[in-house]
């Protein structure tokens, strides 16, 4: 399963999901992708039915994971991570699995002047 962004994909820097046909709200895929180390925010998407507290979207940038290094590659990785826990939403072994491959990933891709 994938997941539907607003207007097709992206031009910038910025990316934005519906989670309508997932049935997870923003705010609940916000808490959950934080707890495994993603960030991400709760975000409105036209016609939104959820109020701006909860949301049917999320909004995520790549200046954070481009500064790292990431490639295509890291990605499609991060990509499949999200879809992993907002598929199994309530799942806290998904979550602490996510959780242990975003720290590997992190691990692997140090923040330039921070980390190294």
């Amino acid at each position: 399963m994938g997941l539907r962004l607003i207007s097709g994909g992206t031009d910038n820097h910025l990316v934005l999901v519906d989670l309508t046909e997932t049935g997870t709200s923003g705010k609940e895929a916000e808490e959950a992708l934080g707890r495994t180390g993603i960030v991400v925010n709760r975000n409105a998407i036209p016609f939104d039915p959820h109020t701006p507290l909860v949301t049917s979207g999320i909004r995520l940038g790549t200046p954070a994971v481009t500064t790292r290094g990431f490639g295509k590659e890291e990605m499609k990785l991060i990509a499949s991570l999200i879809v992993k826990v907002i598929t199994n939403i309530g799942d806290p072994d998904i979550q602490t699995q996510v959780s242990q491959e975003v720290s590997q990933l992190c691990h692997r891709f140090p923040v330039p002047g921070i980390d190294d």
